[in-house]
């Protein structure tokens, strides 16, 4: 498979509906955009309400038999997917590259990821049988107790464009590990990823229905799940606003309901701290997929006594980071998934200028086609501004200096965002006593923002509703039942 050429390999663009690959029921498609050259490289079908009452249909009706199934059947599918996404690992990172912009070499960690979520969850599934009718102690002889964890029913998976298969895998994995079915919903901007994993899928073994994929807006896809009777679990990966949204709609069913969010999170550099892996990381944390992370550290909150060689650096940096097509040797960074998230982070970027800050490089984008903003740094940054306070989703790091400790803390802790921090000090002490006190579900001490499965992603306030990875991403999908008899 080449750039230009995706003939050489099929290429999935219909919906999957128990087991069939299908047009929508209304007959209308959706353009696929490479956001390099802007040019339409597939067209996918649309699904509408009528199709997501086929696909609920489908998952209700397999559910009854795959809910039966034993964990460890269950680790075999999965086992198998992650076999199927290794073997056909170069072509999915050209389709992630194609269709979202991001750098070959970020698209393959993407997919390395994927391969890892399924093995992890084939082994959590594996042990589910042993532990299936864990005994209680009680106060009284006279009565046994045992716990059982049981597929919650349904599960609708609404998963965004900056990552994707990765952000699917982290939620189709372990439902379909605790024994649920599922309709995923892939985002319109990157369908073609997604369409290839879920192909992958069904080769693998899956029974028709287990995963129906509907590729469509959020208007006619993503809200008619979330109010779906027979959905019995949403699981969202978007916007803070939209989350609250699928929050409401999902109110008048009682649905267990999972939301990753928003951030607008901080890096803390003390004087302490080694130069040169500070720069990485604040590069890393804020340029990697083009800043399109909700776990982008663009607030950069530097002692003041350092904060003169930090900017110096980081500018340097940014400035020598090649950004281009992805598939060009020595890209560091791609373009921006879409024209309307372009359009948002310029108007940002216009705005951090306007309200006082100063724009020390980059702000500006290369000639000729494609979606590509030059990395972006604005130092002397207002504390109130939107461009300090608000997620930007694109390349845009805002500076900032402190002088203590629990000033430092203090600062990142002021957002309604809570999702991660990163800190880095030569201070093992200090890095451990700042680590406690930051409102974050992720925070690494000097460290890149390595995420592995058998951890744990989520975080604090408006930034997620629930957790997913590790064992708190298969609990998401189980219901708990107490079963209780005289002795």
């Amino acid at each position: 498979m080449t750039t230009n050429d995706l003939s050489d390999a099929p290429l999935h663009t219909q919906l999957l509906v128990d087991g069939t690959w299908c047009k929508g029921a209304a007959g209308r498609r959706l353009d696929v955009i490479n956001p390099s050259t802007e040019a339409v490289i597939a067209q996918v079908d649309r699904a509408e309400d009528a199709d997501v009452e086929r696909a609920v249909q489908a998952a209700t009706h397999a559910f009854v038999a795959w809910k039966h199934t034993t964990g460890a059947q269950r680790a075999t599918v999965l086992r198998a997917i992650a076999r199927g996404v290794q073997a056909s690992h170069d072509r999915l990172a050209v389709l992630q590259s194609l269709n979202n912009g991001k750098p070959l070499a970020e698209a393959q960690i993407d997919v390395s990821d994927v391969v890892a979520t399924f093995d992890y969850y084939a082994d959590l599934a594996e042990r589910l049988d042993a532990a299936q009718e864990t005994e209680i102690d009680l106060p009284s002889p006279d009565f046994r107790a045992w716990i059982r964890r049981e597929p919650a029913g349904v599960a609708a998976l609404i998963v965004p464009w900056n990552f994707p298969m990765v952000t699917t895998a982290w939620k189709l994995a372990p439902a379909l590990a605790a024994g649920c079915t599922v309709v995923l919903k892939p985002s319109e901007i990157t369908p073609l990823p997604e369409l290839a994993l879920a192909a992958i899928a069904v080769q693998a073994g899956l029974p028709p229905g287990v995963l129906n994929v509907l590729p469509g807006t959020g208007a006619e896809v993503g809200a008619p799940l979330a109010t779906h009777p027979r959905v019995a679990k949403v699981s969202f990966t978007g916007s803070t606003a939209v989350g609250a949204q699928v929050m409401k709609a999902a109110a008048d069913t009682i649905k267990g309901v999972g939301l990753e969010l928003g951030g607008k999170s901080s890096i803390l550099v003390f004087e302490d701290a080694d130069m040169d892996l500070a720069v990485d990381l604040i590069v890393g944390g804020g340029f990697f997929n083009a800043g399109q992370m909700c776990s982008a550290t663009s607030r950069v909150l530097v002692h003041s006594s350092v904060a003169a060689a930090l900017l110096e650096r980081l500018a340097r940096r940014a400035e020598d980071l090649v950004v281009g097509d992805p598939f060009l040797p020595g890209v560091q960074m791609g373009a921006i998934t879409n024209r309307l998230q372009y359009e948002r982070v310029l108007q940002a970027i216009a705005q951090g200028c306007a309200s006082g800050a100063q724009l020390v490089t980059g702000g500006t984008t290369p000639a000729g086609p494609g979606y590509f903003i030059r990395p972006t740094v604005f130092s002397h940054v207002p504390a109130n501004s939107a461009l300090w306070r608000e997620e930007i989703f694109g390349p845009v790091l805002c500076v900032r200096t402190f002088e203590t400790e629990a000033e430092a803390v203090a600062a990142a802790n002021d957002t309604r965002y809570g999702l991660v921090a990163s800190v880095v000090t030569g201070d093992a002490q200090r890095g451990a006593r700042v680590s406690a006190a930051l409102e974050a579900g992720v925070v690494w001490i000097n460290a890149p923002q390595v995420i592995f499965p058998q951890t744990s992603w989520g975080g604090y306030k408006q930034s997620s509703l629930g957790r997913e990875l590790g064992p708190f991403g298969l609990a998401a999908y189980q219901e708990i039942k107490q079963v209780l008899r005289p002795a």
